[in-house]
C-alpha cells in the first residue's frame, strides 16, 4: 500500500510540473481558442507535454479541420449540401490519438476526443468503445455521455454496455429511455431524480416536457413548459420544442409572443431561428420559415429539428428534391428521428413509388411501433401494393394502439367493401361509429354519412328495415349522403308495403345511433379476420 501511494504521488508531481512548464503556452493558446483562431492555438501548443496542453492541441486541430470544412460549404453550396465536404483533419487525428490510446497515455477527456473522431469517421462500433472507457475514466463528463446517446440504437444495445456507477448514470439512463421511446421509465426516472434532490433543476423539467412531447401528450407538454418559462424565463434551451406543440395547436399569438421574446434575448440562437421559422410557417409563409431554417443550420449544422422541419417546408413548397435532401441530413444527424422517416416515406408518395415509401415508413414503423400514424401510412402502402393481408394488420394494429386521427377503422372497413367482405366492413364501420358516439367528437361529415350510407345498404340487403331505417335517417342529416338517404327511405317503405317479414336480428345491430352510448351496447362480435394479435410488417 505505500508503494502504490508513494507512486501515485510521483505521478501527481510530474503531471503537477509538467502543467506548470505548460502553463504559459496553454493560457496562450486558450485565448487565441477563445477567439477561434484554432490553428494559431495549436501551433503554440506542438511541443507541450502534460495532458491539458495534449488535449487543447488536438481538440484545436479538431476544430481547425471542421471550421474549414464548413467555410467550403457556405458560398459554394447551399445548405442542403453540408456534409459532402469532410474534414480533411481525422484521418491524421485518428492516427495520432490511436497510437497513444494504444499506449494508454489518454485521459478523459482525449478519449472524449478520440469516441468524436471515430464517430465522425463512422467508426461505429469502436467509437462506442472509447466513449464507455471516456465514462469510466472520467465520470462526470456529460459530454461523452451524450456522444455516447447517439450511437445507441436499441434497449439490448444498452444492457449491453459495462458503465460506471455513478449519480451521472441516472441522467443518461433517463436520457436514453427518452430517446428510444420508452417514456414511461424515462418519466419514472426523472421523477426520482427530482425526489433525490433535484426538484428544482430546469434540466429535469424541461426533459419531462420534452417525454411528454414525444408521446404526443400536448396539453400536459404544455403545461410543464409554461411551467419551465416561469421559473427560467430567459431560457432558450429546448423552446424549439415548445414552438412546435404552440404549432400543432396552432396558437399563433402564443407562438408570436415567443418569437419575439426569444429574438430580445438572444435572435442569434439556433432555437430563435427554429421558433421564428414555426411563427412563418404558421402563417403559411412558406419561403420565410425555410430561411431562418437555413439561418439555424448556418449557426450549427447538425441542428436536428432545423433539418427535418426544413423538409416540411420544402414539400409545402411541392420542392420534393430539396424535402428529401433535408430529411436525409436529418437522419445522418440522428438515425433515431422517426420524423425524417416519415417525411422521406411521405415524399416518395407523393413521387408514386411506394416500394421506397414502404422501406421508410417501416423504418418510422420500429422507431414509433405504437403511434398509429405509421401504421396507417403503412397500410396505405401495403394497400397500393395489392397486399390485402398486410394493410388490414397495419389498420387494426393502428386502432388497437389508439387511432390519433380516427382513420384506421375507416380504411379497414372500405378495404373489406372492395373485397366484398360486407359482414366485415359493417362491424367495422359500426365500431368507428361506437367509438364517435362515445366520445362526443364531432368529425367530418362526409365520414360518418359513408358509415351510414354503408349500414344502411347492407342492413336493407340483410332484410332488418328497423336498422336500415335509422341509417337512412341519419343519412338525411348530411348533404352529401341526404338523396341516398330519401331513396332508401322509400325502397323500405315500399317492401313494408308489400308485406315482406324483416330478418331476426344479429350481432350487428345499432341501438346508439341516435345518442351516446353507454358500455352495454358494445357489439359482441369484433373484427378479426386474421390472427392480429401481434402485427409487425
Amino acid at each position: 500500500v505505500c508503494q502504490f501511494v508513494c507512486v501515485s504521488q510521483v505521478c501527481v508531481c510530474v503531471c503537477l510540473q509538467e502543467d506548470a512548464q505548460d502553463l504559459d503556452a496553454v493560457t496562450l493558446a486558450q485565448s487565441y481558442f477563445d477567439l477561434k483562431e484554432y490553428d494559431r492555438a495549436a501551433y503554440f501548443l506542438r511541443d507541450c507535454c502534460s495532458p491539458k496542453a495534449y488535449f487543447l492541441y488536438m481538440y484545436s486541430r479538431y476544430l481547425s479541420g471542421e471550421k474549414k470544412k464548413d467555410d467550403e460549404t457556405v458560398d459554394s453550396l447551399g445548405p442542403l449540401e453540408k456534409g459532402q465536404v469532410r474534414n480533411e483533419a481525422l484521418r491524421e487525428l485518428r492516427v495520432e490519438l490511436s497510437k497513444k490510446h494504444r499506449a494508454g497515455e489518454l485521459d478523459g477527456f482525449a478519449l472524449y476526443l478520440y469516441g468524436v473522431v471515430l464517430r465522425k469517421l463512422e467508426l461505429q462500433r469502436e467509437a462506442v468503445e472509447v466513449f464507455v472507457e471516456a465514462t469510466h475514466c472520467l465520470p462526470l463528463h456529460w459530454g461523452a455521455w451524450l456522444e455516447l446517446c447517439n450511437l445507441i440504437t436499441s434497449i439490448d444495445m444498452l444492457k449491453s454496455l459495462s458503465l460506471p456507477q455513478c449519480w451521472l448514470k441516472e441522467f443518461f439512463l433517463a436520457h436514453m429511455y427518452t430517446e428510444l421511446q420508452m417514456i414511461k421509465e424515462a418519466l419514472q426516472k426523472y421523477h426520482s431524480l427530482m425526489e433525490a434532490g433535484f426538484s428544482k433543476s430546469t434540466y429535469i423539467i424541461s426533459q419531462i416536457a420534452v417525454a411528454y412531447h414525444n408521446i404526443r401528450d400536448i396539453d400536459q407538454a404544455l403545461s410543464v413548459f409554461n411551467e419551465l418559462r416561469e421559473q427560467d424565463p430567459y431560457r432558450i434551451e429546448n423552446m424549439d420544442t415548445f414552438s412546435n406543440l404552440l404549432y400543432v395547436r396552432s396558437m399563433k399569438p402564443e407562438l408570436s409572443y415567443l418569437a419575439h421574446n426569444l429574438c430580445e434575448i438572444d435572435k442569434y440562437r439556433v432555437e430563435t431561428c427554429c421558433v421564428i421559422g414555426n411563427y412563418y410557417s404558421l402563417r403559411s409563409q412558406h419561403e420565410k420559415a425555410a430561411l431562418y431554417f437555413q439561418r439555424a443550420l448556418k449557426l450549427n449544422p447538425r441542428c436536428l429539428g432545423a433539418w427535418t422541419l426544413m423538409g416540411h417546408e420544402y414539400m409545402e413548397m411541392k420542392n420534393t428534391s430539396a424535402a428529401i435532401q433535408a430529411y436525409r441530413h436529418a437522419i445522418e444527424v440522428n438515425k433515431r428521428d422517426y420524423r425524417a422517416w416519415y417525411g422521406l416515406g411521405q415524399t416518395y408518395e407523393i413521387l408514386k413509388m411506394p416500394f421506397y415509401c414502404l422501406y421508410y415508413y417501416r423504418r418510422a414503423h420500429q422507431l414509433r411501433p405504437n403511434d398509429s400514424r405509421m401504421l396507417v401510412a403503412l397500410g396505405e402502402c401495403y394497400e397500393k401494393l395489392s397486399q390485402q393481408v398486410e394493410a388490414k394488420k397495419c389498420y387494426w394494429r393502428a386502432y388497437s394502439v389508439g387511432d390519433v386521427e380516427r382513420m384506421a377503422l375507416l380504411k379497414l372497413a372500405k378495404l373489406h367493401e372492395q373485397l366484398n367482405e360486407s359482414d366485415q366492413a359493417a362491424q367495422c364501420y359500426i365500431i368507428y361509429i361506437r367509438d364517435i358516439y362515445s366520445c362526443g367528437e364531432l368529425l367530418e361529415q362526409a365520414e360518418l354519412s359513408t358509415a351510414f350510407r354503408y349500414l344502411g345498404q347492407y342492413y336493407f340487403k340483410g332484410k332488418r328495415y328497423d336498422e336500415a331505417a335509422l341509417c337512412a335517417q341519419r343519412c338525411c342529416d348530411y348533404n352529401d349522403a341526404r338523396e341516398d338517404g330519401k331513396a332508401l327511405l322509400r325502397q323500405i317503405s315500399q317492401v313494408r308495403g308489400q308485406g315482406e317479414a324483416p330478418a331476426t336480428t344479429s350481432d350487428l345491430s345499432l341501438p346508439f345511433v341516435f345518442g351516446p352510448l353507454s358500455n352495454n351496447t358494445t357489439p359482441v362480435r369484433h373484427v378479426s379476420p386474421l390472427n392480429l394479435s401481434s402485427v409487425t410488417p
